[in-house]
């Protein structure tokens, strides 16, 4: 049986999670909250469903550079597998520093520190458009002659490192501080404190910030977010709220030299007032939300089973036809998007629900291409339809409580 056991990383990290939780609370910190942490692991399950359908792509962009371009023919040896770790990690620095310096770049990377917590959750914060633009730093690797199994081998590796440095649970280690890039190190990278901007952007070894002067000492209590906080729990807008200041900018500068500026040169170009308009015009609703066990108990069991659908697609993904692997794919996003719009207590998160019994529907259909399927499925959205404004009014008091929406 061809089983992908690279999917068992879910319930491990998801141990990991948990264990650090235990710890903090015996410690008597609160260092999760309900809705950051339900919007960390949000975007890591969108990572991990994407990177289902890229990771072949990168390998193919390695093996087509190194066949074609290769300048040295590297053959596997313990010291070339330590300059493969020390190579990885220097274009990471460059990438992930190139990330907070260059607009565009900041357009992918400003998700993975949108949350004003820091934990192992945290880690989750990585968007597939992250993982292309990393490709493009690595993709130096195989030019230099680094074979793609090699690569591909040493980027699970270096990628594991850093879910263990976001944490306020372990304090500061010793001599390792002045070779790894510890907890401590990165606290300060997560950091808003105006003494802690864009430092420490290493991954494994700390010596490129000490090497090219990024590096800073965790000194002053980190305070984690954004310096302007994005203030809403949407998916989307999470994702692509930046983009959207960005060509906002763009749109009303006067001149091309201008525009050039805003979209590669710092992310502080880029219209401060852009925000507030976009938001007053893609986020009307509610000023405050109002939690209850009822909308928290929800979007739990949502995430709950979203993270078992994910396990058991990565784990069995060689036998899953294409058309359920779509099927799949967009279930989980449409649910993403309803557990955000659920935390901000949007009214129109009842049409999701049409979305996600039709794709359903699409599936079992796939699987059984039956008329009484069909027949079945025409009966409910019939009856939907025609009790449309009951039901409505009936998921949203279930959801919300009863809360004045």
């Amino acid at each position: 049986m061809h089983l992908n056991y690279l999917a068992f990383a879910v319930p491990l990290f998801l141990a990991f999670m948990g264990l650090e939780y235990l710890v903090a609370s015996k410690q008597g910190k609160t260092y999760f909250r309900f809705n950051d942490t339900v919007l960390n692991i949000s975007v890591g399950i969108a990572e991990r469903l994407a990177d289902t359908f890229t990771v072949g792509l990168f390998y193919f962009v390695y093996r087509y550079l190194y066949e074609h371009y290769a300048v040295f023919n590297i053959r596997p040896s313990v010291l070339l597998w330590v300059a493969l770790l020390l190579c990885t990690d220097f274009v990471w620095y460059w990438y992930h520093r190139l990330a907070h310096e260059v607009t565009l770049f900041w357009c992918a990377h400003v998700v993975h520190h949108q949350s004003e917590e820091f934990n192992y959750t945290v880690s989750a914060r990585i968007t597939v458009f992250q993982a292309f633009l990393r490709t493009g730093f690595w993709a130096v690797l195989p030019v230099i002659g680094f074979p793609p199994g090699m690569i591909t081998s040493m980027l699970l590796v270096h990628g594991l490192y850093p879910f263990f440095i976001h944490t306020r649970t372990i304090g500061k280690l010793g001599i390792l501080e002045y070779i790894l890039v510890t907890p401590s190190h990165h606290r300060v990278h997560h950091a808003s404190n105006p003494q802690y901007l864009d430092r420490n952007y290493g991954d494994v070894f700390i010596i490129w910030d000490k090497l090219f002067g990024t590096f800073t000492k965790e000194e002053e209590e980190p305070v984690y977010g954004l310096t302007k906080p994005l203030n809403s729990n949407s998916f989307l807008w999470q994702h692509f709220h930046f983009v959207l200041e960005m060509l906002y900018s763009v749109r009303h500068a006067r001149t091309w030299r201008e525009r050039f500026r805003i979209v590669f040169g710092k992310p502080d170009n880029v219209d401060p007032a852009a925000r507030a308009v976009l938001e007053e015009r893609f986020l009307i609703g509610k000023d405050t939300v109002t939690e209850t066990p009822k909308l928290n108990n929800y979007v739990i069991w949502q995430i709950a089973v979203t993270l078992v659908l994910l396990f058991s697609f990565l784990l069995l993904e060689h036998y899953v036809p294409v058309f359920i692997q779509v099927c799949i794919s967009m279930l989980i996003v449409c649910t993403l998007i309803n557990c955000g719009a659920i935390l901000e207590q949007k009214r129109w998160v009842f049409y999701l629900e049409y979305a996600r019994f039709v794709i359903l529907v699409s599936s079992v259909y796939y699987c059984w291409p039956q008329p009484v399927v069909l027949l079945g499925a025409v009966v409910v959205m019939a009856g939907g339809f025609y009790f449309h404004g009951a039901l409505r009014q009936r998921y949203l008091d279930l959801v919300y409580g009863g809360i004045e929406n």
